[in-house]
């Protein structure tokens, strides 16, 4: 026992250590450039996909060990590690940092859910739909951080003034209040309690799953406390049941939609930006895919799967009433009014929007309209200002201009005493440098670097090729079997790793197969980069999850039971999109002359 407790507790070592060790005699016995280059590919997956090593030191195995087999040589290496990508998302983090300093990300939330009514089912649609347009801007990391806490008030405010409303209605019907009925205050003690100190650890990742446990073992013992209880004790413990379904709801609702919102924008999620800079890398000669293209294909996928995944969490976990829902002049009741009221109040704590505030919308309105007019494609925009440049300026380049005024214009303006004078402040801009250097994600950006070393030291070596050679045979099966099979392993490998790293991994394999069966890779490429985000069976699959799951109303069950649905609808979506709308706006159905021919005959020892 002693020994299978050592080898727990340093598995992650013995994996480290064994694996290269193991996969060793692939290039000692095949003594081709190939067989080096999969060598490497192996080690940095196998490392990313079991995350042995952080993601970011595994992503820099490829900086070393392709000078030491002779690939490429060490400056090109390391010029993969800094591309267009991390030149946009250095710009897009300013934007995220000074919205999250100066609280603007609060202000559209509490907006947004107070336009859409305080209906159970329409707040609930309210915080779905504000925190997914966060998410389009933020990291969805973020996003889920940023709404949650204004989700836990609302649900603990509508489960107080519930229960009293259920008091106060028992004991009109009895004559006299029933003891058994009086307000638990235990209910979410464990949750209430603790919520902002798990929020500043949810944001370190460090998420505290002892009380989670602590908080579900508490649950499953009041349920056997309350097997043989009177009639009145079990109408109560059917409406904890309901108050119970009303805290899940509302986490999920988060969770989901911080990861689906994420899907609409290029910059929305790591992922998205990993599969732009990978095909505009390997595809020079196609500049088809920007912000505006990605913007239109995403945008109707996004708003199908967002209503569809509300609709499925309201029937799974409180039932869907059509007829209360559109019931026009309907009185509002007394959980409405709980949860209006605290929507007020939040709102009215931020007072009038200050001067940073105004800026930074202002700017965020100016990056997106630059983004956009770039090169709409439909009507010459902006880019066509400098012909002799032609695809000279990318996405990257508004960002980076927009990202350096958050650094330049000040904080705070002049303002007069009562005696009319000028009061003077220090010059401080929207943002420094300390607090770009607290969002930006180094870990990312590192994890990046390290897929296009990998992706190029594919194309070097020639593997890549030789992949497409041994893909050919799958052009004999329809196409949309070929990309139903792709999205279906990529939504399974991503429940297990991080999204990054699944998309990094897939993306040199999916585009030699699409060349391989001579289709536009845009053809599976782009779903398959669409289901990478797809995590949302377990807590760990991505960062939104953990950080809902932490608050401790949800169990793992919970979250599959929910997720499985959502998963079948992302992917039915998606296809549906892949096979309709998306052909015209690519010509998918077109071999285009951008694609790079690959040999058709091979001569690796592989």
């Amino acid at each position: 026992m002693k020994i299978l407790t050592y080898l727990l507790a340093y598995r992650r070592f013995l994996l480290i250590v064994l694996t290269p060790l193991l996969l060793l005699p692939l290039p000692l016995i095949i003594k081709t450039k190939e067989a080096e280059c999969a060598y490497t590919l192996f080690v940095v997956a196998i490392f990313w996909l079991t995350e042995a090593l952080p993601l970011a030191v595994s992503a820099l195995l490829p900086a070393f060990m392709f000078p030491l087999f002779g690939i490429m040589e060490s400056k090109q290496v390391a010029s993969a590690y800094f591309k267009d990508f991390h030149l946009l998302l250095i710009g897009v983090i300013c934007l995220a940092t000074s919205i999250e300093k100066w609280n603007f990300h609060k202000r559209v939330a509490l907006r947004m859910v107070m336009l859409v009514g305080v209906n159970p089912a329409w707040l609930m649609l309210g915080f779905m739909v504000s925190c997914a347009f966060l998410s389009m801007w933020l990291s969805n990391t973020s996003a889920a951080a940023m709404v949650m806490p204004i989700v836990e008030a609302v649900a603990q405010q509508i489960i107080r003034a519930e229960t009293e409303a259920d008091e106060l209605e028992m004991s009109c019907s009895n004559g006299a209040i029933n003891p058994a009925l009086e307000l638990d205050e235990n209910i979410g003690e464990c949750e209430s309690s603790d919520w902002k100190e798990k929020e500043k650890q949810v944001n370190g990742y460090d998420i505290d799953i002892d009380s989670t446990v602590c908080t579900i073992e508490k649950k499953n013992e009041k349920e056997k406390e309350q097997q043989n209880l009177p009639p009145a004790e079990t109408g109560r413990k059917s409406r904890e049941d309901k108050y119970s379904g009303i805290f899940k709801v509302m986490c999920l609702c988060v969770a989901y939609s911080a990861t689906i919102g994420g899907l609409t924008t290029i910059t929305g999620t790591s992922t998205n930006l990993i599969f732009a800079e990978h095909f505009n890398t390997r595809y020079p000669a196609c500049q088809c895919i920007n912000f505006g293209s990605w913007f239109i294909l995403s945008i109707p996928i996004t708003v199908i799967i967002l209503l569809l995944s509300w609709v499925w969490l309201q029937w799974l976990f409180l039932g869907f009433d059509f007829k209360n829902m559109f019931k026009c002049g309907k009185k509002k009741t007394s959980r409405e009014e709980a949860s209006a009221q605290v929507i007020r109040k939040e709102y009215q704590k931020l007072g009038p929007m200050s001067y940073p505030e105004i800026v930074t919308l202002v700017l965020f309105i100016l990056m997106t309209l630059l983004w956009f007019t770039r090169d709409p494609g439909f009507i010459p925009g902006w880019s066509s200002l400098f012909p002799k440049y032609k695809g000279y300026a990318t996405d990257s380049t508004t960002a980076l201009v927009i990202g350096l005024l958050f650094f330049i214009i000040p904080a705070k303006t002049l303002s007069r005493t009562s005696n009319g004078e000028n009061t003077v402040f220090g010059y401080t801009p929207l943002i420094t440098w300390k607090e770009f250097q607290s969002c930006m994600p180094w870990e990312i950006a590192i994890l990046v670097g390290g897929g296009f070393a990998l992706a190029d030291g594919c194309e070097v070596s020639k593997l890549s090729e030789w992949v497409a050679s041994k893909l050919t045979p799958l052009g004999s099966l329809p196409l949309w079997l070929v990309i139903l099979i792709s999205c279906l392993i990529v939504t399974s490998v991503t429940e297990v790793a991080s999204n990054p790293a699944t998309i990094t991994i897939f993306l040199p394999i999916l585009s030699p197969l699409a060349e391989a069966i001579r289709v536009n890779p845009l053809f599976i490429l782009i779903p398959a980069t669409l289901c990478t985000s797809f995590a949302f069976l377990l807590p760990v699959a991505n960062p939104a999850n953990a950080i809902v799951f932490s608050y401790g109303h949800l169990t793992v069950m919970d979250m599959v039971k929910a997720g499985l649905g959502i998963n079948i609808i992302g992917v039915a979506v998606v296809m549906l999109a892949i096979m309709t709308w998306i052909v015209p706006i690519f010509d998918l159905y077109t071999y285009p002359s951008w694609v790079p021919n690959f040999p058709s005959t091979n001569s690796t020892g592989l």
